[in-house]
């Protein structure tokens, strides 16, 4: 019995001691993450309003909120910007471009890294309403990108009319490259140069070199910043609101969008939060398939 008090006592002890410290962790969790997606699961099955005789007494509807959300073509048309947005400014944009920067920047000196890196990070490090602010000034109808174009003898063109779309992708790109970039420069830096340099003496192309041993080497860290970068341009707001509100008409209008408007312009909060809800199972499914390609 006294083995046993030696032997397992300790254990039990150093167990409750991890979660003690671990308390404090899993209180905010509870709070500010579980308790809001939990509530906000409930509120999709009401009625929950701001105004009118919704905003009096709050009645639980079942599947209303859904059926009405895929019935409606707003929401087939914001999903469709959504991933329009999410494929052109994440996918091909920031993953693509921040990895040739990446590329560009290996085993240059000092100097040019610097100067490179700091202007790419210009565009992140500024705020996504400023960055909007300054992209509106770039496309408006009065902007340095018309000045350029009329300068050459061209016609001037309203750019956030004319290609909404593209307009807002392009400043998604500016303002999120910097993350890949920093993100490929570190996973670039730890590629061995031993391999690189056996590779070409045995004669094998630049070509050869990049598809072969580059990238199956950092294969894991381009489908990580994938996921990264998804993310957080799924949850993209500020910067097409301030930019296009959406417009014009539905053209630039993406389910964060879409869901401020029905939530705190229509005041119909429970119709609201089921298209967050959406919004978050995609985004899920999204995770899952970069971790499922993650292990494979």
């Amino acid at each position: 019995m006294s083995s046993l008090s030696v032997d397992v006592y300790p254990k039990r002890r150093k167990t409750y001691t991890w979660l003690f410290f671990l308390l404090p962790s899993i209180a905010i969790m509870l709070v500010f993450f579980i308790y809001p997606i939990l509530l906000t699961f409930f509120y999709s099955f009401t009625n929950l309003a701001l105004t009118g005789e919704a905003a009096r007494e709050l009645k639980f509807i079942g599947l209303d909120n859904y059926t009405r959300m895929f019935q409606d073509p707003t929401v087939h048309l914001s999903i469709w910007n959504t991933l329009v947005f999410l494929i052109g400014s994440a996918v091909i944009g920031q993953q693509v471009l921040g990895f040739l920067i990446a590329l560009l920047m290996k085993q240059r000196n000092k100097t040019f890294r610097r100067v490179i890196g700091t202007i790419v990070l210009a565009g992140w490090v500024t705020p996504e309403i400023v960055c909007a602010l300054c992209l509106y000034s770039f496309f408006g109808d009065e902007g340095t990108l018309n000045a350029i174009i009329t300068f050459f003898g061209f016609s001037e063109v309203t750019w956030l009319f004319t290609v909404p779309m593209l307009t807002i992708i392009l400043a998604n790109i500016w303002h999120g490259t910097a993350f890949s970039m920093l993100v490929f420069q570190a996973a670039l830096d730890d590629v061995p140069n031993e391999i690189e340099e056996a590779a070409v003496v045995d004669g094998a192309s630049k070509w050869k070199i990049f598809t072969h041993i580059i990238i199956p080497y950092i294969k894991s860290t381009i489908t990580t910043n994938m996921m990264l970068v998804t993310l957080q341009t799924l949850g993209v707001f500020g910067l097409i609101y301030a930019m296009t509100g959406g417009g014009p008409g539905n053209s630039t209008t993406t389910l964060p969008i879409f869901m401020y408007n029905q939530a705190f312009v229509n005041y119909q909060l429970g119709y609201g939060t089921a298209i967050s809800l959406l919004l978050l199972l995609i985004g899920i499914v999204l995770s899952l398939l970069y971790i499922r390609s993650m292990k494979e």
